[in-house]
């Protein structure tokens, strides 16, 4: 066995308590108390096709009606393509991860039930394995054997390798050999013909399968391939990794995802001369993430995070990352982890040190980070936090919304960031995946195309922190390393030059907004609260003005505002939240609801649509515990505002020069 010294094993029975080798039976109990079914064919398609269409939650599984799936919503019941072919996908996942984990269980226990089932799932995919004709179809994806991606079959042949590992030595020859011929040397030939040369988490995982493989079955031709060459493991921790530790693709759960491929190959190379520990991005890739971390509690969804991937749960990543670097972030990372659960589980068994030292959890703080293009402003005092995305274009997994806003107050988003639902659902594409549907400017109705932002100014004093950032469409478009469908509109934005000034007061956000649309396009500055409108008048009551993803709006109502505009939103459990629209441009009010996610509950949406040439709008966010900030007066001279605010307390007053980028705030205390 290559995974664990004897050594080592000896270790791991000793600390296996009872708790946690019945639940490796009861996470596999499916697959351990059923008769073993493999597709004799390639029947399976892709796991994200087994979401409702109209809820965007994903169905229930279940072993004994691979033709009946059903929403756990309503209790619809689905029938058909594409979901007859997820469930086979969803059985091929429950199989692989059910060799890796009975392995270990029949190394621990020396149990022959779980040694002859492991047995049974290898041999019978080593049997169908090389006739699997490939398929595929799915968007960004190579095609598939026992599953219709890539992808998919790298992860389901990296557990095949390790269940292989834990049992080939009570294997006869001729069995070690078919399996190792027929399923993972197939396996590992047909990933390096179909490993892209791009910047990827896919091939990330697929060059960890292909290493894991190699090293499992003593071929160096597989490793090498896996770490060493172009797009291999070693060039994406170096090119796809930014200069303060975010991976390139700007998703928080795809960075993890990424580096969980990356450990999957480490935790069996660590022992080797392949290890890549001492690559000094690896370390910090594993730490940069944890700086993000919201006063939610949770990553925020930036860009393709399904709702649930949001939370920190990785236990598997730094059980082992402390074991290796004893770096002190680690140890609050597992800290945090284990205030919801206990520390018993297979990562802390195999890879975790034998007791933590004490840490404080993990907490938001403000951080900015230019390479990485995310800023962090955190309030203490209150627990309200502003997060502004101006990020590097991050291809396939982008979504399309440059300088867009997260708004929490007292530890709920009540400016979210959406995240996706599975792929293979309609909300996907339709819906999240667009620029209309997040906190920021479009225009046309259409999608932003790729840019690299540019942070003009960044302020911190006592008093406030300012941000003044901008996107440009007047030049080329930036690509990135890696392949991408053009789901923008470059013509839309053509030209267009959009900047947003942040002014973060704590209990206060304002933001200024400036759009140089010379050509007259219709632009829309876009808002979603997570709440209720308090106001919606009946004579604005009209037809869904909106096109696209939010064609799907409803209670619609649109009016003109003039110069200024309150806007309340009842929250739950919290008091009205207020925003104030101040404007010296030509502007409609567009207002309705729109899904949230998941589409189970709605969002209250206002839009500022104007089709000036010079756009300029103030929004004035109220995050104080009462919600009585009140503007007493402003005042636009040419690109500069001065406004005057007042509190219960004192008056504050505020002169922005939105082209110099220069802010001054003073406050003056009343008797």
């Amino acid at each position: 066995m290559l995974q664990f010294t004897e050594k080592e094993m000896a270790v791991i029975r000793k600390h296996a308590n009872q708790e946690i080798i019945d639940q490796i039976i009861a996470d596999n109990s499916v697959v351990l108390e059923s008769e073993t079914l493999v597709p004799p064919d390639a029947r399976a398609t892709w796991n994200l096709y087994y979401f409702c269409p109209k809820h965007g939650v994903r169905l229930t599984w279940d072993r004994n009606k691979p033709t009946e799936h059903v929403c756990p919503v309503d209790g619809e019941v689905l029938t058909g393509e594409p979901y007859d072919g997820a469930w086979w996908r969803w059985l091929n996942g429950l199989n692989s991860k059910a060799c890796n984990d009975l392995g270990l269980l029949w190394q621990i226990t020396k149990n022959e039930r779980y040694l002859h089932k492991v047995r049974e799932i290898l041999l019978a995919y080593a049997e169908f394995y090389p006739d699997y004709q490939e398929h595929g179809g799915i968007p960004y994806n190579g095609p598939g054997k026992a599953n219709a991606q890539t992808l998919c079959e790298a992860n389901c042949n990296i557990d095949f390798a390790r269940g292989y590992d834990f049992i080939k030595e009570d294997l006869d020859r001729e069995e070690q050999l078919y399996v190792e011929k027929r399923l993972l040397l197939e396996g590992a030939e047909f990933l390096m013909q179909h490993r892209s040369d791009q910047l990827h988490n896919h091939e990330m995982k697929i060059s960890a399968t292909i290493g894991v493989i190699g090293l499992i079955i003593d071929n160096e031709q597989l490793v090498e391939f896996a770490v060493n060459t172009p797009y291999g493991l070693k060039y994406q921790l170096e090119n796809g990794v930014k200069g303060d530790g975010l991976w390139f693709e700007g998703s928080i759960h795809y960075h993890y995802y990424a580096l969980q491929a990356l450990l999957n190959f480490e935790k069996i190379a660590c022992k080797t001369q392949y290890s890549l520990k001492d690559q000094p991005k690896l370390q910090l890739m594993m730490a940069f993430p944890l700086k993000l971390l919201i006063n939610t509690g949770n990553f925020p969804r930036l860009n393709d995070c399904i709702a649930g991937q949001e939370r920190l749960t990785h236990s598997h990543i730094f059980e082992f990352a402390y074991r290796e670097y004893r770096d002190p972030l680690f140890a609050s990372a597992l800290q945090t982890i284990y205030q919801a659960e206990e520390r018993h589980n297979i990562e802390a068994l195999l890879y975790g040190v034998e007791e933590l030292p004490p840490a404080k959890p993990l907490a938001c703080n403000s951080i900015h980070a230019e390479q990485s293009g995310i800023t962090i402003m955190h309030d203490n005092t209150r627990d309200n936090m502003l997060l502004v995305k101006h990020a590097p274009y991050g291809g396939e997994h982008d979504h399309y919304d440059q300088l867009g806003l997260i708004i929490s107050r007292k530890g709920k988003e009540i400016l979210p960031d959406l995240g996706t639902t599975g792929y293979g659902a309609e909300l996907h594409y339709q819906y999240y995946k667009n620029t209309l549907t997040h906190n920021t400017l479009a225009v046309e109705q259409k999608n932003q195309p790729p840019a690299t932002p540019k942070v003009n100014k960044f302020l911190v004093t006592d008093k406030f922190t300012w941000l003044d950032v901008e996107v440009d469409w007047r030049g080329e478009l930036p690509v990135v390393d890696s392949h991408t469908i053009v789901q923008w509109d470059e013509e839309a934005y053509r030209g267009l030059k959009y900047r947003r000034q942040l002014l973060w007061l704590g209990d206060l956000l304002i933001e200024f907004n400036d759009v140089d649309n010379s050509k007259g396009r219709q632009l829309d500055l876009v808002w979603h609260v997570r709440g209720k409108h308090k106001q919606l008048d009946a004579t604005h009551k009209c037809d869904n003005p909106m096109q696209g993803p939010l064609a799907r709006m409803v209670q619609c109502h649109q009016q003109q505002i003039d110069e200024s505009y309150k806007l309340s939103y009842d929250i739950q459990e919290q008091t009205a939240f207020n925003q104030h629209i101040i404007t010296n441009s030509s502007a409609s009010l567009v207002r309705g609801y729109a899904p949230d996610n998941p589409a189970t509950t709605d969002l209250a949406y206002s839009i500022v649509r104007s089709v000036d040439e010079h756009f300029k709008v103030a929004v004035i966010h109220d995050l104080s515990e009462q919600a009585n900030i009140q503007v007493q007066q402003f005042v636009w001279i040419e690109q500069a505002l001065e406004l005057t605010l007042e509190y219960p307390k004192h008056t504050l007053s505020i002169k922005a020069d939105m082209e110099q980028g220069e802010i001054v705030v003073s406050k003056e205390c009343r008797a």
